[in-house]
């Protein structure tokens, strides 16, 4: 690796991304990015100041004025964190208080690993790689709920489908940066790899654009 690269990982929710782009980070010794975590601090903020998303001034102030170490909070990983996070994540003036603080963090002079919705189309669309993770829709559940289900015992696996299917229609269609592939992007569909193949696919792929780590 001859300069620090800027390496974006996109995809929707639960395909894997964050773990991918985790383990990259890490090769590289490159500072990493969960911006999905941001969404979720604002959208529980949302939930913690009883504003809805309706409240449109209210949620763009906190998104402007968002206390970082909020990202450090293990709430954020769970189920209703991830709903909140994607209705936020659909007003566009949300997206526009944080858009420049992701940006900038792209841009590091060290080079920098993000996953999110839209890294290499608004992001990064200059990023040295761009991969797009995806897996079935029902992969994506079963993987969640797994996950889910150690701290819920009651949660079914057709809830967290019906949860998948409907951040997917929004992402997908949200007037402001919908989730999509970058025209230049690679994709890594997941739905019929284990973590181990998945990540020894993204590190091939990230060797043969910026070398060795």
């Amino acid at each position: 690796m001859t300069s620090f690269p800027i390496i974006a990982f996109d995809g929707p929710a639960a395909s894997g991304k964050g773990t991918l782009a985790s383990v990259i980070a890490t090769d590289y010794g490159l500072p990493y990015l969960d911006t999905g975590l941001i969404y979720r601090a604002v959208g529980y903020q949302m939930a913690q100041s009883g504003l809805t998303p309706d409240h449109v001034t209210e949620l763009a102030r906190l998104a402007a004025h968002l206390d970082m170490s909020l990202l450090e909070n293990p709430n954020l990983r769970g189920r209703e964190a991830g709903e909140w996070a994607s209705q936020v994540a659909a007003i566009p003036q949300v997206r526009q208080a944080l858009k420049q603080f992701q940006i900038d963090f792209a841009h590091s002079p060290k080079g920098a690993v993000l996953d999110g919705r839209d890294i290499g189309t608004v992001i990064a669309p200059d990023a040295t790689l761009k991969l797009f993770v995806t897996a079935a829709p029902e992969v994506r559940a079963k993987r969640r709920w797994l996950q889910l289900v150690k701290s819920d015992e009651s949660l079914s696996f057709e809830a967290v489908l019906a949860d998948i299917r409907l951040r997917d229609e929004r992402d997908q269609n949200r007037s402001s940066a919908p989730l999509e592939m970058a025209q230049d992007a690679l994709l890594l569909d997941t739905t019929n790899l284990g973590i181990e193949a998945a990540i020894e696919t993204a590190r091939r792929l990230v060797t043969e654009r910026c070398g060795k780590p």
